[in-house]
This record gives C-alpha cells, structure tokens and sequence, in this order.
C-alpha cells in the first residue's frame, strides 16, 4: 500500500516536484479554459489529432497525482544509488517513459472514438448517443472493476517499493523502461474506468475530475476493494438501466 510519508519526505527533490506540478498543473489549465472543441460530421487528419491531443493532455492531467508517490520514491533511490554508482539518473527519464504508455493509451482511444463517431454512436458532444452502447460498455466497465487482472495491476500500482525493488533497471534507458513497465501497469488498471468518459462526455470537466479523484484514492487508502466494488455495482445498475430502461 502507498505510505504517503513517502511524498513528504521527499519534499527536498525540488526538480521532481516541479515537473510533476508543472505537468499536472499545465494538463488542467488546459482542460478547464482551453479545451473546447467543435467537430465535423467526418473526420479528417486535423480533427484526429486535436482529439488525440486532448486525450493526452486528460491522461496526463488526471494520471499523475495518482504516480506521484512512486515517482517521488524513485528519485530518493536513484539518488542514493547516485552516491554508489555515481551516475545521475533523472527521474523525468521514469516520468517520460510512464506517459509515452498513456500516451499511447490516448491514441488507442482515440481511434476508438473516430470509430464510434462514424458509427454514430457518439454525439458531436463527445458522450454516447446510443444507449445499448453506453449500457453494454457500463456493464464490461463494472465486471472489470473486480477483474483479476485489475487487482494484479492495482496491487503494482499500491505498493511503490515492491515495483521498484523487483523492476529496477540501471541507467538512463533503464529508468525510460521502468516507466514503461509501470505505465503498463497503471494503463492495466485504469483504461477501462477511463473509457468511461466516451459514456457521460470525453470533455465532462466533472467527470474528469471525479475519475481523477477515484483513480488516487484506489491507490492511496487502505479499502480499495470497497471503491472497487461501488464502481462495480454502479456500473453494473446504470448498465442495466440504459439496456432494459
């Protein structure tokens, strides 16, 4: 589970926490004054990679308080390693590789939303249009929540140390594939509770927030099984409702 002295005592790496700031602060400038967007009935090159963009810039914004005290962790290690091996390693190199996996994640979505989109099952509002669609998804959203394959990638994501100690790599590349490894991971985890936006509107700002919310505290209080489970039983009540309402 994630100690959050973890975050405190680490308060003298100034350079980690103003890339974690700056990012995180830049991402929801972003989506609270600049994101708004008009589309066109098709899509083109041009309306792609606005949509991509905005994907990135939400995983972003929402992703990396939730990193944060694995991030931090990393740094006090790399630094005491530092004093052994003398080579510096940058903990923006692990933060680069952790959102090259979302941003991947965002091109994949987006995709799946252009597709969406010429299917006719979103709005030019960015929110589901059809209800057997937001039903079925709601429902895959609810079964995953308490899914094997979550709880493994969940259990990564909680426990900081454990990640670290059995995943680490030495030198500058090395900490890029941790990164990675640990963006798999919390993509593992939340790819599914994110695509819960294409439901109830990809530019919703208080459902990004709300994500953002229940995305931390899965990995930071100690009863992650009850939110599982909430989310489970909500998604799996709303589901039924919009199949059978």
């Amino acid at each position: 589970m994630v100690n959050l002295s973890q975050i405190t005592h680490n308060l003298h790496s100034p350079v980690t926490w103003v890339s974690i700031l700056l990012l995180t602060g830049l991402s929801w400038y972003y989506m609270l004054f600049d994101m708004t967007m008009v589309m066109s009935p098709h899509w083109g090159p041009y309306e792609l990679t606005m949509v991509f963009v905005m994907w990135t810039v939400m995983m972003v914004g929402m992703m990396m308080p939730s990193a944060t005290p694995m991030i931090m962790l990393f740094a006090k290690i790399s630094r005491t390693r530092r004093q052994r091996t003398a080579e510096f390693v940058s903990s923006n190199l692990f933060i680069l590789g952790y959102l090259l996996l979302w941003s991947g994640y965002s091109l994949a979505i987006t995709l799946v939303q252009w597709q969406l989109h010429e299917l006719a099952l979103m709005t030019p509002m960015m929110q589901s249009g059809n209800h057997i669609f937001s039903g079925i998804l709601l429902i895959v959203i609810g079964i995953y929540q308490i899914s094997p394959l979550k709880q493994q990638c969940l259990n990564y994501c909680r426990s900081p140390l454990n990640f670290l100690m059995t995943q680490w790599q030495e030198g500058k590349l090395g900490a890029v594939k941790m990164g990675l490894k640990h963006g798999q991971y919390c993509v593992g985890c939340c790819w599914l509770l994110m695509a819960l936006l294409l439901v109830v509107g990809v530019m919703h700002i208080g459902w990004i927030l709300a994500l953002s919310i229940i995305v931390l505290l899965e990995k930071v209080v100690s009863w992650p099984e009850a939110i599982n489970i909430g989310i489970c039983l909500a998604c799996l009540g709303f589901g039924l409702y919009f199949l059978v309402g």
